[in-house]
């Protein structure tokens, strides 16, 4: 038996954000990036600058390093276009397919101000992480309703979380 077309709302979303980032951003990273450096080779005593030696923070420049290439790696991916596609069972996100059953709540958040429309929903299971879609040209009310039949609706979640309005501002 076929299902009716009517009962699902679809469109694209790309793979990831890419940032703008101008000559400052990259600046302003390199600095931090030779300080934090710095100060994991030496510290200060006395108004003297005094080398750690085997004292040094190794693992905290490991860290650095890895966090580098993995930024390099992400910058260099060419972004891809995932199909988004919300029906009566669960939503499908690229080649995911979510059940409702799984999901605690939605929150539909649109600020046409601020250029905020997105789309979250939260696990029940604590350790997943929360879902963010842009809902890009599709209408916010329309994916409302639309869920409302399926799923709890956070009604107090009226901003968008401080861990994307973070990478936002900070270009990450």
């Amino acid at each position: 038996m076929a299902q009716d077309q009517s009962q699902y709302l679809r469109w694209v979303i790309p793979s990831h954000r890419k940032p703008e980032r101008g000559r400052t951003w990259y600046i302003i990273a390199g600095l931090i990036v030779l300080i934090c450096c710095f100060f994991s080779f030496f510290t200060f005593s006395a108004w003297r600058i005094v080398f750690l030696g085997l004292n040094s923070n190794f693992l905290f420049i490991l860290i650095i390093i890895l966090s580098l290439i993995i930024m390099i790696i992400n910058d260099s991916q060419p972004t891809e276009m995932l199909n988004v596609e919300l029906g009566p069972e669960g939503f499908r996100l690229a080649a995911h397919f979510y059940s409702y059953d799984e999901i605690k709540n939605f929150a539909v958040i649109y600020k046409p101000k601020q250029s905020v429309k997105q789309l979250y929903f939260e696990s029940k299971a604590s350790l997943r992480p929360r879902i963010s879609i842009p809902l890009r040209n599709m209408d916010a009310l329309t994916v409302r309703n639309f869920l409302v039949r399926y799923l709890d609706e956070d009604l107090e979640r009226d901003n968008i979380p401080l861990s994307e309005q973070l990478t936002k501002v900070l270009k990450l």
